[in-house]
C-alpha cells in the first residue's frame, strides 16, 4: 500500500532529457556568447544613453521637466504639487541618483514594451489563429514566477544592464499587448459599420476610428506596464540593475530595516507619480471622446 503514499517518480531516462536540455544550452552560451553580446550591444548603448541623460541633468531641471508633464497630462495643480514633493522628498533623502537610474530604467522599458506590445495588439485583434496562440504565451508570461525570467536571460547574456532589461520587458509587456487588444474590440460596431459607409479602407478604419477610440484602454494598459515594470525593478537588481532595487537588496542581505524601508517608498514614490500622470491623462482623453460618464 505504500504505492497510495508515495507519489511514482518519473523514470531516469525522462530525467536524463533535463540534462541534455541543460547541458545543449550551456553549450550554445558557450559558442555563441560573444555573438549574442554584440547584437545586443545597439540596446546597451541605448540603455546607457538614456541613464546618463537622466542621472547627469541637474535636478531642478529634471523637477521642472517631470511637472510640465504631470501638468499636460492632468492640467492639475494638486497632482503637479505631488510630483514636485515627492521628488524633494526623494532628493532630501539622499536617493536622488539611484531614484534617476530607476527612472531611467522604467522610461526605457516602458518605450520598448509600447514599440512591441502595440503591434502585437493589433495583430492580436486582426487574426483570430495568431490571437489564440499569443493568448497562450501572454497567460505563461503573466504567471510564471519571476525569478524564472532572470535563468535564460543571465545563461545567454549573463550579468548586467541588458540581461536586466529584457527580463523586466518580458514581465511588464502582456498588459499593453492584452490590453490594444481589448480596446478594438470594445469599438461600437455602429462606429465600425459607419466608417465602411463611407469608404474607408482597412488601415484607416484602424488608425483614424478604432485606435482613437480604443486610447484610453491602451492608456491604462500603458499604466499597468509601467506598474509591473517598477514591480521587477528590485527582482532585476539580482541580476546588475542599479538603483533602488539593489538597495533594497543589500538592505535584505544585511538586514538594514532603514535602507530597506526608505528604498522601497522611493518606489512608491515613483510610482504614484507615473500612476497619477497616465491615469489622470487617460480620464482627461475619456472626457475629450465623450465616454467619460458612460
Amino acid at each position: 500500500m505504500d504505492w497510495l503514499f508515495k507519489f511514482p517518480q518519473a523514470t531516469p531516462d525522462i530525467l536524463l532529457i533535463k540534462r541534455f536540455i541543460d547541458g545543449s544550452l550551456r553549450a550554445f552560451t558557450r559558442t555563441y556568447g560573444s555573438a549574442i553580446e554584440d547584437l545586443f550591444s545597439p540596446l546597451l548603448r541605448t540603455l546607457i544613453f538614456f541613464e546618463n541623460l537622466i542621472t547627469s541633468a541637474p535636478w531642478p531641471l529634471v523637477i521642472l521637466v517631470l511637472a510640465t508633464i504631470a501638468w499636460f497630462a492632468a492640467r492639475s495643480w494638486t497632482v503637479v504639487g505631488g510630483v514636485i514633493g515627492t521628488l524633494i522628498a526623494i532628493g532630501l533623502l539622499g536617493l536622488w541618483p539611484d531614484t534617476m537610474k530607476t527612472i531611467s530604467l522604467v522610461l526605457t522599458t516602458t518605450i520598448f514594451s509600447i514599440a512591441i506590445g502595440l503591434p502585437l495588439g493589433i495583430v492580436m485583434n486582426r487574426y483570430k489563429r495568431v490571437s489564440g496562440i499569443m493568448q497562450t504565451f501572454l497567460d505563461v508570461m503573466q504567471t510564471m514566477p519571476p525569478f524564472v525570467y532572470l535563468i535564460p536571460v543571465v545563461m545567454l547574456l549573463g550579468i548586467g544592464r541588458v540581461p536586466g532589461f529584457i527580463a523586466v520587458v518580458i514581465y511588464a509587456i502582456p498588459p499593453i499587448i492584452r490590453l490594444t487588444n481589448l480596446g478594438i474590440r470594445l469599438v461600437d460596431k455602429e462606429v465600425l459599420e459607419a466608417a465602411d459607409a463611407y469608404g474607408c479602407s482597412t488601415w484607416q478604419k484602424l488608425w483614424k476610428v478604432q485606435m482613437p477610440l480604443a486610447i484610453p484602454t491602451i492608456m491604462a494598459g500603458i499604466n499597468q506596464t509601467i506598474m509591473m515594470a517598477l514591480a521587477m525593478v528590485v527582482i532585476a537588481s539580482m541580476i546588475g540593475v542599479q538603483g533602488l532595487g539593489l538597495n533594497v537588496l543589500q538592505a535584505i542581505a544585511n538586514q538594514y530595516f532603514t535602507q530597506g524601508i526608505l528604498n522601497g517608498f522611493a518606489i512608491v514614490g515613483i510610482a504614484i507619480i507615473f500612476d497619477r500622470i497616465s491615469q489622470a491623462y487617460g480620464k482627461r482623453l475619456q472626457t475629450y471622446r465623450g465616454v467619460g460618464n458612460e
